[in-house]
């Protein structure tokens, strides 16, 4: 009898992906949907960079490029890297893929070998479990709370390192949860990495969207022992509001940043041209549009904490970057409403979908039943909107 791969088998699908389809659906039919669940931002691309894009498609610039990622745009990724974070890679240690995505699947793919472990908290992006699953490695998860900021602490990662961890993966700041690490923590983490002897992989994608006046720092900018065994991965999706041109970015070291590009070369083998143009323009030109963004986003997560504030049984994390909240709802289950009982995120998605009309996602998709996230990625008046309903939805 056919039969599919165990690899395929033991992969879960996005539960994010498949919840806003169904929002999608549901506002397809007329059905007025307050959305919460989309991870990208609400704006338009920029102008000057969908501008860039189409002088490129015009010029003909629709042709295969290298594999990594044309010269210029590697370049100026390298520059990016030297003024925002002080780090100094080489163009040769930088390679481009369709997305941060699809950098991280690349990495694993090119280090983990079958029995491998690779080491993330939860609360986690949906995807570490099963990018780690492909490679045929095995996802070790550290438990972490809201009291620790939603950050594993180095005795955590340390009580679970074997002579089988290939990598620990920090996301900084974190979806689902927009907490940041601070300094002393990534330093702790650091030389763990380098006494225990294990790769770093900081997931930097949401770098630009940090509040409260926090400063980014990247692990691998510690030293350059440090550097030496980090993976940085980085894009344009979030910070230009660029999600669906799906370029991102990996600076390592340069013999595993060769091993990503072989796989690379057998799989997309080069990023989309004309998007690769836009990233250069969005890199290499004026920074203002990034900065109007993170302000509006500033302002939603006010908005949106002080919202949650005037809900009974509902406590977060107040998120530092990003654009997600994270609360914890788990006070309201076990209640019984509208003839349903809330035993978990998933009925109390499902319950706000159905009964209030707010599309969230479960916090079980990201390893935490006992929350809900949210995406403040959306108007104002649409935020007002959604907690007015989830207020009322849990009133009673």
């Amino acid at each position: 009898m056919l039969s599919l791969s165990q690899r395929s088998e033991k992969v879960a699908p996005s539960s994010t992906l498949a919840i806003t389809a169904k929002i999608n659906t549901m506002q397809a039919e007329g059905i007025d949907i307050v959305k919460f669940a989309a991870g990208e931002p609400d704006f338009d691309t920029p102008e000057y960079i969908k501008d860039a894009a189409i002088e490129s498609l015009r010029n003909g610039f629709t042709k295969y490029t290298p594999v990594p990622g044309i010269t210029e745009l590697r370049e100026a990724i390298a520059e990016k890297f030297k003024k925002d974070n002080d780090l100094v890679f080489s163009p040769s240690q930088i390679i481009v893929s369709c997305g941060a995505k699809h950098s991280i699947y690349n990495i694993l793919q090119a280090i983990c070998n079958p029995g491998d472990e690779v080491v993330f908290a939860a609360p986690y992006w949906v995807s570490y479990p099963e990018i780690v699953k492909l490679a045929d490695a095995t996802p070790v998860i550290v438990e972490t709370t809201a009291d620790e900021n939603f950050c594993m602490k180095p005795e955590q990662i340390e009580s679970v390192i074997s002579d089988r961890t290939k990598a620990v993966i920090i996301s900084s700041p974190g979806n689902p949860t927009g907490t940041v690490y601070d300094a002393p923590t990534l330093a702790q983490i650091a030389e763990l990495a380098l006494n225990r002897q294990f790769y770093v992989i900081s997931d930097e994608i949401y770098e630009a969207l940090l509040y409260d006046n926090l400063k980014h720092q990247s692990i691998a900018s510690l030293n350059e022992t440090v550097r030496e065994i980090t993976f940085v991965v980085n894009g344009v999706s979030k910070a230009y509001s660029m999600t669906g041109w799906r370029i991102g970015y990996t600076a390592g070291p340069e013999k595993a940043i060769q091993a990503m590009s072989r796989i690379q070369s057998h799989s997309t083998s080069n990023p989309t041209s004309i998007a690769q143009i836009g990233a250069l323009t969005a890199l290499t030109e004026s920074q203002e549009a990034v900065e109007e963004m993170r302000q509006a986003f500033e302002e939603r997560r006010n908005v949106i904490c002080q919202r949650f504030d005037e809900i009974d049984g509902i406590t977060y994390a107040k998120p530092q970057g990003a654009f997600y909240i994270f609360p914890d709802v788990s006070a309201h289950y076990g209640r019984r409403i509208h003839g349903k009982t809330i035993n978990g995120s998933l009925d109390m998605t499902a319950y706000l979908l159905d009964n209030a009309r707010v599309g969230v996602i479960p916090g079980s998709a990201s390893g935490a039943d006992n929350h809900l996230r949210l995406s403040f990625a959306t108007s104002l008046e649409e935020i007002n909107s959604g907690l007015d309903r989830i207020k009322e939805a849990l009133t009673y």
